[in-house]
């Protein structure tokens, strides 16, 4: 509440002083929280052990099964799942039924999602093959010289020392060794086939230009969070040594 508030009032004859104070205001009562309507479900609250992990199992079905391109889902069947599973029941699919359809499923799920990536890495791919020095394998794979050595080349089966950069064909780099300024070994019949067909093309001392289509990379599936589903890479490798 404000002070009393002093109000001088001047007459001709004398001077009065009054004091005036302002009627107390009353405060507006506390509104009662809403109801919840009936047929409306309260969120969940999270008392018990069990129920965190009820949720937890929730969470982290739904990040894996939306990463795999899963957006929507029938609860009810869901629920039914598990439960039938949990508590013994007979199930509606057998355990092989039930894998069979998670496979086919999420490969529909995967085609359907990286098909808008594999349009534009075939159309970039269909450009880039007819610009000068780029060449075409019977696999699809390109490939571009930007500098010739003069040693031996690899087989499939030898383990190479190289250093490279690896890019996406809007330009944005998702891996390189030269980076982390030190070449990497590895065998070139345990990476994509694009890198395995690629490497045996140079000869030590090289460096070569890849442009590898998603059938010889990561395919519909890609590769963790860098490599879409369906992209087409570029590769930039130096051939620098073949384990002996």
């Amino acid at each position: 509440m404000k002070k009393s508030v002093l109000v001088f009032l001047l007459s001709s004859l004398s001077v009065s002083l009054f004091a005036q104070t302002k009627p107390a205001v009353k405060k507006p009562a506390a509104k009662a929280a809403p109801a919840v309507k009936a047929g409306v479900a309260r969120p969940p609250v999270l008392n018990t052990a069990l129920d965190s992990l009820s949720y937890a199992l929730g969470m982290i079905d739904a990040t894996f099964f939306k990463s795999q391109g899963v957006d929507k889902i029938n609860y009810t069947c869901m629920n039914k799942g598990f439960e039938d599973v949990l508590k013994g029941k007979n199930t509606l699919l057998t355990t092989q039924q039930a894998d069979m359809t998670v496979r086919e499923q999420l490969q529909a799920f995967m085609r359907q999602k990286s098909q808008s990536t594999i349009s534009e890495g075939e159309k970039f791919l269909a450009e880039n093959k007819k610009r000068e020095g780029v060449k075409e394998t019977a696999s699809g794979l390109q490939y571009e010289v930007l500098s010739m050595g003069t040693g031996a080349k690899p087989s499939d089966t030898s383990t190479v020392k190289v250093h490279y950069e690896g890019f996406l064909i809007n330009g944005k780099k998702f891996d390189s060794s030269r980076d982390r300024g030190e070449p990497i070994s590895f065998a070139l019949n345990q990476v994509i086939k694009g890198w395995t067909e690629g490497v045996q093309l140079m000869p030590v001392g090289s460096r070569f230009k890849f442009y590898i289509p998603y059938t010889l990379g990561y395919g519909e599936q890609g590769a963790g969070g860098s490599i879409p589903g369906g992209a087409a890479l570029i590769f930039d490798v130096e051939l620098i040594d073949i384990a002996k």
